[in-house]
């Protein structure tokens, strides 16, 4: 068979289940041999369940052999541990959830089984989606594929990991503050945050209610478009969710980005950035002017304070979405208790980790009477000057282009017992979550040391299909995207 499918895109995958060259059980059971041998290298997977994959792919190739046709039906994907799955554990990346089956399916996977994806696994993640490194989750850290002691970003470093390594062609992540960016960026892959409200939050266990957003991780923005095609879109179930009509991505991918304007914000360039991202990101730019676009200069003032910001409101958010996990009605339950405060107290002491803990105690004390004015109403005031700073910009271009990470991949531990400067490696993607703006991250080549950079573009408010365009034509002229870690082709 002339399909090598660890190296195929989800269209060369589709196009072999339809002509009947592989099936989805075949297709499926080479991909969960590899996540069975591999994963014990990356810790990628929380959870595998090969009878629930295969009887999955059963499905699709029923499907497939009474004619039904489409995208992504008999593919194996994988799904972050966030997304609630019926039937399957979902943890979290948490004790507190570690005995958790979901007896409903979220929004985005009732989308992709109607699609007829196959679920490889449920992957790892920091804990409750908290971390900027995939090192808080309860399973312990996952690893990059580019370089085992150094970190995949995070949270959704499993997905990332899985994908990079191809475990699973694509995969799910969520965005609260760029955790779906910044690990992309980390092992060289594509990854969308769509606009807030694009992709239903519904059945995604909330970390921070008013800045999560699931999407796309995969290896190119043609894949990443069929992936959103299927999670974008209405939900009634969710409040958040925006009533528009949802376009095919695919459809737009090709368009000609001569004189395109790119905005490069002069505070993305400053102190801190590292000189081999930097040189990868002005490479990059040189690409898009080859293919005709012209460069502005904009400016993001109120950006250094997106950390400050964003530290104050998530963490407020997440004390209050957390307040659910006390023992009583799921989840983990302290074994010893004398009363019911007694329960909570142990059972909330013992189920989540120090990271968590550190989020809900800021979240709560920004909350709390005396202070609520001084830092939850002043970090409101401020996520509104930080979305007018985007609207400036975009006045003058088309899409914002600058580092998703400050540095590439950090060794595993390297910033561990320092919570700021971990803080500080989101710098660049927070304040997309902020405004509630689409942000993706692409890849722009190596470090020296042959770890990987990524590219972030920023755009308009449900401008998806613009960011897909844009990142497609260049993945056209450069093959980043195309290189595997060592160990895993």
């Amino acid at each position: 068979m002339s399909l090598q499918p660890t190296q195929a895109s989800l269209g060369e995958l589709a196009q072999a289940l339809a002509n009947k060259t592989i099936s989805s059980v075949e297709l499926t059971s080479l991909f969960l041999e590899r996540c069975e041998r591999l994963n014990p290298q990356l810790n990628a997977f929380i959870t595998l369940d090969r009878e629930k994959t295969l009887a999955q792919a059963r499905s699709a190739d029923a499907r497939l052999a009474a004619g039904e046709s489409g995208p992504l039906l008999g593919i194996p994907l994988a799904y972050k541990d966030i997304f609630c799955m019926r039937g399957w554990l979902t943890t979290c990346g948490s004790k507190m959830l570690a005995n958790f089956v979901a007896p409903y399916d979220a929004t985005v996977i009732e989308k992709f089984n109607t699609a007829g994806s196959v679920c490889l696994g449920k992957t790892n993640m920091d804990e409750f989606a908290m971390g900027s490194s995939n090192e808080t989750s309860y399973y312990g850290a996952v690893k990059n594929p580019w370089d085992t002691t150094a970190v995949p970003g995070g949270s959704s470093g499993g997905s990332a990991a899985a994908v990079a390594a191809r475990l699973a062609p694509a995969a799910t992540g969520t965005d609260t503050g760029g955790s779906i960016r910044q690990p992309a960026a980390l092992t060289n892959l594509t990854g969308l945050k769509p606009s807030y409200g694009r992709v239903s939050r519904y059945g995604m266990i909330a970390f921070a209610s008013s800045l999560d957003q699931g999407g796309p991780m995969a290896r190119t923005a043609e894949d990443a478009a069929l992936l959103l095609n299927v999670m974008a879109g209405f939900d009634a179930r969710d409040s958040t969710s925006v009533e528009a009509p949802v376009p095919d991505y695919t459809q737009t991918l090709n368009g000609d980005i001569k004189g395109l304007r790119i905005g490069l914000p002069k505070e993305y360039f400053s102190e801190g950035l590292t000189k081999d991202v930097a040189q990868a990101v002005e490479a990059a730019i040189g690409e898009y002017k080859k293919l005709g676009a012209q460069v502005v200069e904009v400016s993001l003032p109120n950006s250094q304070l997106a950390i400050p910001c964003y530290y104050v409101l998530a963490p407020a958010e997440a004390s209050s979405n957390l307040s659910r996990f006390d023992g009583v009605r799921y989840g983990y339950r302290a074994p010893e208790y004398t009363d019911l405060l007694d329960m909570y107290c142990k059972t909330r002491a013992q189920g989540f980790g120090p990271e968590v803990k550190r989020r809900i105690m800021i979240g709560t004390y920004a909350l709390s009477a005396g202070y609520y004015d001084a830092y939850y109403l002043k970090a409101l005031k401020l996520r509104r000057l930080i979305a007018q700073d985007f609207q400036a910009a975009f006045e003058k271009c088309d899409v914002i282009m600058g580092p998703t990470s400050p540095s590439t991949a950090f060794k595993i531990g390297a910033k561990s017992d320092d919570p700021v400067a971990m803080y500080l490696s989101d710098i660049y993607t927070i304040s997309v979550n902020l405004a509630g703006l689409p942000g993706m991250s692409i890849p722009a080549g190596f470090d020296p040391a042959g770890l990987p950079v990524g590219l972030q573009l920023i755009g308009k408010y449900f401008d998806e299909p613009r960011l897909l365009n844009v990142a497609h034509r260049y993945q056209q002229v450069t093959d980043w995207h195309h290189r595997t870690p060592k160990g895993f082709e």
